[in-house]
């Protein structure tokens, strides 16, 4: 059987994704990555260098697949938060990622931020058909709807804390839906009263 180039590369990123959200890059470990892709651990410092590199990578991948599964397009915010929060519940490897990369590098910058940033710049253009036409901070009001999922995801904790043992996911779910909604509409606060 020949051997496979691209199938070991996609098995190296799905085992590293595993590896990552699990451990993070101080604590994931290239051995186990190669020993779960069935692939050698120079075809990794081959195909993607090192651990941080492979990292970056694996994130690449993730925001790719996100982007794909996942757009703003609809002209709805409250339904593409709906279907961010969908993703982000039966993807939950994504947000441990993107979690683990803000420990590890804190305000710092990422790999690709380049790309990663016209990447979020081109949510932004897409949902700009939901917002309300004078609203005045677009970006703002991006980044509040995809810490509206986020936090919901990323601290059942507080979630649990602030809403009560008995708050469930599919519950919270039409909450973030309908508050994604009033920030597109609010023209936000100009400071006189």
């Amino acid at each position: 059987m020949a051997y496979d180039s691209t199938a070991t590369k996609e098995r190296i990123l799905a085992a590293a994704s595993t590896e990552f959200a699990e451990y993070g890059v101080a604590g994931a470990r290239v051995d186990r990555i190669a020993a779960t892709a069935q692939a050698n651990k120079r075809a990794i410092y081959d195909y993607f260098g090192d651990k941080k590199a492979l990292f970056a990578a694996v994130l690449e991948n993730l925001m790719s697949e996100l982007a794909e599964a996942v757009s703003p397009s609809d002209g709805d915010l409250g339904a593409y938060a709906g279907l961010l929060f969908d993703y982000h519940r039966a993807h939950p490897e994504a947000m441990r990622l993107l979690l683990w990369e803000a420990l590890e590098t804190g305000d710092n910058p990422v790999p690709d931020e380049e790309a990663r940033t016209q990447h979020y710049a081109n949510k932004i253009d897409a949902a700009k058909a939901t917002f309300s036409p004078d609203h005045p901070d677009p970006n703002s009001l991006m980044f509040f709807t995809l810490g509206l999922v986020g936090w919901s995801l990323a601290m059942p904790q507080v979630r649990r804390m602030m809403l009560g043992p008995n708050a469930d996911l599919d519950t919270l779910r039409p909450a973030i839906c309908a508050a994604a909604r009033h920030l597109a509409a609010q023209p936000g606060d100009t400071g006189t009263a």
